[in-house]
């Protein structure tokens, strides 16, 4: 009788464990789609039909879709696609959106069109930017329309980036020298005698190359807090563009990365050399045949 009620027993409880576990099941599946379609509508990588993309530009509520609709219009570009040139009245408006991160990506976008006046007078526009990545971007993406109007702010990618302090008062940072940044990282906080607190954030990818102001410090707006030097890829590209768009004056700034002690990666040094000797070809006066 006892052995048959444990049966019945053990019955009932694996029963109520399958029912139990049902419930669960279904909220893990839940859970996983829920995450798949979450990436799957936030990657860049897919395709968008003209219709999204008209509909993702215009939605700013989502910056991701606008940049994931900006980087289909780029692609389409690189591709010969006129139809893209249905939103370029939108493009346009976009460069002098508040928003850095839509600057900064149709700055990139407008270099695939180096037909376009609008595109080209947009980017002499942006060379202005109160951002620094947007005022890189605009200099490299005129390159690809001959000119040379952003030389300087591709010789200030290979000089470090002094950052300022945005309003007065005490400073608190943790950071060191040598730290790696991504766009964003926070920098330091600087608390004012009212005890409003403001973040300065990096407005660049890059490491920490020099503290210039010590924790605790009182610091005035404008005055210098510390100094970024730039991410390979970014030097790498303003080598490049260097090649193109150099004078004879900077070619002592590109042959720093041929210095042992400055620990540039290979690319880097191989790079700064081809931009040097293509800088020289194209400075150095030819001699008149006889």
């Amino acid at each position: 009788m006892s052995e048959n009620l444990n049966k019945a027993g053990l019955t009932m409880a694996s029963g109520t464990r399958v029912r139990a576990s049902g419930p669960i099941l279904i909220l893990a599946v839940l859970f996983v789609v829920a995450v798949f379609l979450s990436w799957y509508f936030t990657w860049f990588g897919r395709s968008l039909s003209e219709s999204d993309i008209s509909e993702y530009l215009n939605d700013e509520k989502h910056p991701r879709h606008v940049q994931h609709a900006l980087l289909q219009i780029q692609q389409r570009l690189e591709k010969g696609d006129a139809g893209a040139r249905q939103w370029y009245p939108r493009i346009l408006s976009l460069a002098k959106n508040p928003e850095t991160e839509f600057r900064l990506t149709v700055a990139w976008l407008m270099g695939s069109d180096n037909r376009s006046d609008e595109f080209h007078k947009a980017l002499t526009d942006l060379l202005r930017d109160s951002e620094p990545i947007v005022r890189r971007n605009a200099a490299l993406a005129l390159l690809r329309f001959n000119d040379p109007a952003g030389r300087q702010e591709l010789l200030g990618i290979l000089n470090p980036y002094t950052v300022p302090a945005p309003k007065d008062g005490v400073v608190a940072s943790t950071l060191q020298p040598g730290s790696s940044l991504t766009r964003g990282t926070l920098l330091a906080r600087i608390q004012n005698t009212h005890g409003t607190i403001v973040e300065v954030r990096s407005p660049l990818p890059g490491k920490i190359e020099k503290a210039l102001v010590s924790s605790g410090a009182q610091v005035a707006a404008g005055d210098p807090l510390l100094t970024i030097s730039s991410d390979d890829e970014s030097i790498w590209e303003a080598l490049r563009g260097l090649a193109i768009a150099g004078q004879a004056a900077d070619i002592p700034t590109v042959e720093r990365f041929l210095d042992r002690e400055l620990q540039a990666s290979d690319r880097l040094r191989e790079q700064a050399a081809l931009t040097a000797k293509a800088i020289v070809a194209r400075t150095t006066p030819t001699s008149p045949a006889r």
